[in-house]
């Protein structure tokens, strides 16, 4: 059985991983779990897993969780607060780590994870966009595996399975569209939160829901693909594919293209980071292309999604840039679930931080850049807030 932690076991991500554990109860067992707030999920997974250390990261919600779990017999080692979630990351003896955790906040996990020695299976998709040139050295220097866990980075992943080095030419990041793949431009500036978190094809968390429906989501990707298989941003593309069943395709030297195809499912790349480079046997659902249909493509909209070319122009720019532009998405997108601007006021937020960021150490940013980098970023992106213009933002 292969020993497992989960970070962020309450959200989607989590709530998967954990499904992966009840398909495969002889595969894999948890030794840690940790969490954000959502006590009473939290100490029904505690008492279901067994975990040997739990963490929940709100230190306000560690009695709750206490209460729930007094009567079991052998109760874990419980921690609460943000350095703890760091703890449970490198705790014991467990092979792997899925991090889930949503934003930069799992980035200082992740970290502990590597250096303890801990295989990565990569959910979180800000630990490479922010912390790339830290996060990649410390991979190589403690032998670690990193395998990607999204659904898009792992699709590559396997099509690569075989691959000669230098075989790779392109690779092309397939996206649903979001929430207003469908409607036109000029109604974008009246949409509201509960317009955009309906997502046609998958059941994600709010924040990533907001960032399919302005495409930061496949911005971030880009950059995280960089970071993963090492292609310059003039061969990493985007291509609107409504249905969602190829995942994403690459390019060979040779023009022959490979794709990865599956439902809309995310326990499959959660899994197969956890099992690479086996293939375990699922009760899961089967792809049946009769009952698919067409399978579409198109370009994407830049005029719709502005967050693509700022996500392009950041990853280029490169030293703490990136870091820059996924910390004021996350603050944007809070704004606006919020209800305190607008949807089209977070790419333009974004925008605002990003031309007044000069990056430091432009080819290897310290730890301490990319971190500053983050809380400068935020700060800036609630002074940009106080001047936009009164008719952009929600009333």
């Amino acid at each position: 059985m292969k020993a497992i932690t989960l970070l962020g076991s309450t959200g989607s991500i989590g709530t998967q991983t954990l499904d992966i554990v009840r398909e495969c109860p002889d595969q894999f067992r948890v030794v840690g779990l940790a969490a954000g707030r959502n006590a009473t999920l939290f100490a029904q997974q505690i008492r279901e897993f067994r975990p040997e250390i739990a963490a929940i990261c709100d230190e306000s919600q560690l009695t709750a969780v206490q209460e729930a779990i007094a009567d079991l017999d052998k109760p874990p080692i419980l921690l609460a607060g943000e350095a703890a979630i760091a703890e449970v990351a490198r705790y014991g003896d467990a092979e792997a780590v899925v991090t889930g955790i949503v934003g930069c906040a799992g980035l200082m996990p992740t970290i502990a994870a590597i250096t303890a020695g801990k295989d990565i299976a990569l959910a979180n998709k800000e630990t490479l966009i922010a912390g790339g040139p830290v996060v990649l050295p410390l991979v190589q220097q403690h032998g670690v595996k990193l395998l990607p866990a999204d659904s898009e980075h792992s699709a590559i992943f396997q099509c690569l399975q075989g691959v000669p080095e230098g075989g790779l030419r392109r690779i092309l990041l397939t996206a649903s569209g979001g929430a207003f793949r469908d409607l036109p431009v000029e109604k974008l500036a009246t949409v509201k939160v509960a317009d955009a978190l309906k997502h046609p094809n998958w059941t994600m968390g709010r924040k990533i829901t907001i960032d399919s429906a302005t495409l930061m989501n496949k911005g971030l990707e880009v950059i995280e693909a960089h970071f993963l298989f090492g292609l310059d941003y003039d061969f990493i593309e985007i291509v609107i594919h409504p249905q969602s069943i190829i995942h994403s395709l690459i390019e060979l030297q040779d023009t022959s293209v490979l794709a990865q195809l599956g439902l809309p499912d995310m326990r499959l790349p959660l899994l197969y980071a956890l099992s690479y480079p086996e293939r375990i046997p699922t009760s899961w659902e089967r792809l049946n292309l009769l009952k698919c249909g067409d399978l579409t493509f198109r370009a994407p909209d830049h005029k719709k999604y502005p967050c693509m070319q700022l996500a392009y122009a950041a990853g280029r720019a490169g030293g703490s840039m990136p870091a820059v532009l996924n910390a004021a998405n996350e603050q944007a997108v809070d704004l606006f679930l919020r209800e305190q601007i607008a949807f089209l006021d977070i790419p333009r937020l974004i925008e605002t931080v990003c031309d007044r960021h000069h990056p430091h150490n432009r080819s290897q940013p310290t730890l301490e850049d990319i971190i500053e980098a983050d809380r400068w970023a935020r700060q800036e992106v609630l002074a940009a807030q106080e001047k936009l213009p009164q008719a952009a933002t929600v009333a």
